[in-house]
């Protein structure tokens, strides 16, 4: 009987002395574990808090310790235990996370301050606007949450144009001018004047996405008229370079190095040694300079040489003369071929006699086939019935061999149509295998041409059919519909990129292929 109710006393006893065995009252973050019966969920049983319990509430905390990330990840912290810095039973009002911001040495966060960084406050930065996690987000004064990431904190004046590693350029002092940036490490090395050019000369202001912004990406520079107007009306196309230099436009080297060849004049014998002026106006009007002779073709010789035959024998000198000199006859070029069975046209008129006439120049050549001359570059490619198709049918005298006469309309009339992009790519893209033009057994499906970046992920039958999701327009698979897969989008799933679902990759035939197979569906198989 006296058992019995010493145990009913005790327990009546500690049920109304609660107050006096708990230190105090918890802060408000900690309110939900006020009790008797809530102790051993932060402490052990007879001994003081427990660290490794403070951990498994606050898993923020734990997740970063174990990425060896942020200021609890420090050697110096993490070895303390959570209470010697975050004490509790002081009330409700108490600040556990209080100390001394002005003393609070910030590279122990393994983010050094640097800069404008190591003047503003603490909450210029730790703010919920920068803060990605939706719980961390929602607490008050949190220092928890940010990211190293530029970013993450600054709006990205350049609009996604430019690379995301800003450090690159800027400094932490100020984002103008980015000292870091060296413009010799672009496809465009300064030189000359242009290292004087402010920046906004070349690269301009303008809007995407509705804001402003300073155009650095993406500026027109293979060539000189990409930026300055062409004096010379288009007569020397893209060869600034062989005349001027960037120091200025009246530095003129063109004497050495302009290729006189690009011109309708081309440079032969002792014409290579003259100086431009003897035969050009010297003038500094650059509307002007070096078009006074245009008009003037190689043969008019009279145009600038007296003709000390006074017309005798006309004005065809090159008949007889050759640029080497006007003592440097020839043999038979003042035979007009013309007369003969073979009139000579284009390339042909340039030929040096002794290339067709091996022999005496009266023994007749049979002219009736290209191929009775020249070698077969196609190997049999175009043997029909046992007779080679003549090269006229796609070659002309006047362009040569290199120049292909074979139309777009013909192409279509073979067994490979050309259409979408197919229709715009140059001939070398398909046919000049290994430095060699081939036009037979190709191949005409896709992957005998394309590089098939999904292995046999996508085959049906043994075979992968690319026309399934693609078109010859482009790589974009516009026929794909992914509500033919095992997991049809729906709601937002629809907005999103492929690669934010299929971002995994792996290695086949060392390439590294991006993984479009997800064998499970799961919402937790993505998001966490």
């Amino acid at each position: 009987m006296h058992k019995y109710f010493f145990i009913t006393l005790f327990v009546f006893a500690i049920a109304n002395s609660n107050g006096q065995i708990s230190p105090g009252e918890l802060s408000i973050a900690h309110a939900s574990l006020e009790g008797m019966s809530n102790c051993i969920k932060c402490h052990d049983l007879g001994d003081k808090v427990s660290s490794k319990k403070c951990l498994d509430c606050h898993t923020e905390i734990k997740s970063l310790v174990s990425q060896n990330r942020g200021y609890h990840s420090n050697v110096n912290v993490k070895n303390k235990e959570c209470i010697s810095c975050h004490s509790e039973h002081h009330g409700r009002t108490f600040d556990m996370t209080r100390f001394d911001e002005k003393q609070f040495d910030h590279n122990l966060t393994k983010y050094k301050l640097e800069g404008q960084h190591a003047k503003i406050d603490c909450r210029d930065c730790h703010k919920s606007d920068n803060i990605k996690d939706p719980e961390i987000k929602k607490r008050q004064n949190t220092y928890l949450g940010l990211d190293k990431k530029c970013l993450s904190c600054h709006d990205d004046f350049h609009q996604k144009t430019l690379s995301n590693d800003c450090i690159k350029c800027h400094d932490f002092e100020a984002f103008r001018p980015a000292s870091l940036f060296d413009h010799n490490k672009t496809d465009f090395k300064l030189k000359g004047k242009h290292i004087e050019v402010k920046c906004d000369l070349c690269h301009e202001m303008g809007t995407k996405n509705g804001k402003e912004f300073q155009i650095f990406a993406d500026i027109p520079h293979n060539k000189c008229s990409d930026c300055h107007s062409d004096p010379h009306q288009d007569n020397f196309v893209n060869s600034c370079a062989e005349c001027h230099t960037e120091n200025s436009f009246t530095d003129f080297i063109g004497r050495k190095n302009f290729n006189h060849n690009k011109t309708n004049f081309t440079l032969k014998g002792k014409h290579n040694n003259l100086d431009c002026f003897k035969c050009h106006k010297n003038t500094m009007d650059p509307a002007t300079i070096f078009n006074d002779l245009i008009a003037v073709k190689e043969n008019d010789c009279a145009s600038c040489h007296k003709d000390v035959h006074e017309t005798k024998f006309g004005n065809d000198c090159a008949k007889c003369h050759t640029e080497k000199g006007f003592t440097s006859m020839r043999t038979m070029d003042f035979f007009n071929h013309n007369l003969t069975d073979y009139p000579l046209e284009g390339k042909h008129i340039n030929v040096d006699c002794k290339k067709c006439h091996t022999e005496k120049t009266t023994k007749e050549i049979d002219f009736t086939r290209c191929s009775n001359c020249h070698t077969d570059y196609h190997e049999g490619e175009f043997i029909k019935n046992g007779i080679i198709e003549d090269c006229d049918n796609c070659h002309s005298l006047t362009a040569g061999f290199n120049v292909s006469l074979y139309t777009i309309e013909r192409h279509q009339t073979n067994n490979f149509k050309l259409e979408g992009a197919h229709s715009a790519i140059p001939c070398s893209e398909c046919h000049l295998i290994e430095k060699k033009w081939k036009f037979k057994n190709i191949g005409n499906t896709c992957i005998d041409c394309h590089d098939n970046p999904h292995g046999d992920r996508f085959q049906r039958d043994g075979s992968t059919d690319c026309q399934r999701c693609h078109t010859t327009n482009s790589w974009n698979p516009e026929k794909f519909n992914h509500d033919e897969t095992k997991f049809p989008l729906e709601g937002k799933h629809r907005d999103l990129e492929c690669i934010s679902c299929h971002y995994t990759t792996y290695v086949e035939n060392d390439k590294v292929r991006t993984n479009y197979t997800i064998n499970s569906f799961e919402c937790i198989d993505c998001h966490q």
